[in-house]
């Protein structure tokens, strides 16, 4: 995309150093639905001729299956997953491709892609979250009755119904999901149409493809829609709080299960034991997560 004004290709270490297609492959399938529908905003505007668009489309698709299957090459010397889809696609359908890249960056276009990304990631944690809280009501409502020691610096302080200790990880998660909710609210801007800094001179019906998209809003700077990612950040910081509650859940999981405190059994086929100590029954789940906040992203968000 750059090369015109260089007479040699970039080292060997310095596309190392550049490349981001190791990572951000994960965006791929939003990149193409990003794409698909800045190839409509183009056709609207006069850009492309339908028989350009259905080839786009189409070639877009071929490539979107290739990648749920497994079977598409990622080049580490095209960069990041922008610009080896495009790669593929003008392989595939010839000069219609490269047009699809006309009135945008791939600034604008990363800040999109991953908007919608991240969009539905908090759907499906969401759904995860909720999930969670059934069990926990489910567990409550078994041990309804249960009277239980709750405890203050490990030691024994005030007897609690053993419901209303397990109801208390729900209260936490309801906030978690409110986090997750009012982070994905904002983000969900679309902030295509910005260009690298200070937009197109080609213009396309932004409110248009934002509404194909499903986002309520467009940006309305296009300095800040591409060179901020608070948005991002909020999310990650909703996650490890997320994280933290799952990390107190699993710590009292660990101690409940132990021989010293003895309020719960573990099921066997959540638990492993020992080569060695054949009277061990290890909590393996909650002992993996147990002081890590960052396990709720890294086991529900494979982030």
């Amino acid at each position: 995309m750059w090369h015109g004004r260089f007479s040699q290709d970039p080292s060997a270490r310095l596309r190392a150093y550049g490349e981001s297609v190791s990572f951000d492959q994960r965006l791929a399938l939003a990149d193409i639905t990003g794409s698909k529908a800045h190839a409509r905003g183009l056709r609207r505007a006069g850009i492309l001729n339908d028989a350009e668009f259905a080839a786009i489309v189409s070639g877009l698709d071929g490539v979107a299956q290739d990648i749920r299957e497994g079977h598409f090459v990622w080049r580490e010397e095209l960069e990041d997953v922008h610009m080896n889809i495009e790669s593929a696609l003008t392989e595939r359908i010839g000069a219609a491709g490269a047009k699809l890249h006309t009135a945008r960056s791939r600034n604008d276009q990363v800040a999109l892609d991953l908007r919608l990304w991240l969009r539905e990631e908090v759907a499906g944690l969401l759904v995860s979250v909720r999930r969670l809280q059934l069990a926990l009501l489910g567990l409550a409502e078994r041990a309804e009755g249960a009277i239980m020691p709750g405890y203050t610096h490990l030691q024994r302080a005030q007897p609690v119904p053993a419901a209303h200790h397990v109801l208390a990880y729900i209260e936490m998660l309801e906030r978690d999901a409110g986090r997750l909710t009012d982070a994905a609210q904002r983000a969900n801007v679309m902030p295509l149409g910005s260009g690298a800094i200070a937009g197109s001179t080609i213009v396309l019906d932004r409110v248009e493809i934002a509404k194909e998209l499903g986002f309520p809003a467009v940006s309305q700077n296009s300095m800040d829609a591409v060179a901020d990612r608070d948005f991002a950040c909020e999310f990650l910081s909703t996650c490890a709080i997320a994280g933290m509650h799952l990390s107190r859940l699993c710590e009292d999981t660990v101690l409940w299960a132990s021989s010293e405190f003895g309020f719960l059994r573990l099921s066997d086929a959540h638990t492993t034991g020992s080569s060695l100590m054949p009277q061990k029954k290890i909590p393996t789940l909650p002992s993996w997560l147990e002081g890590k906040p960052d396990g709720f992203t890294a086991i529900c968000c494979h982030c």
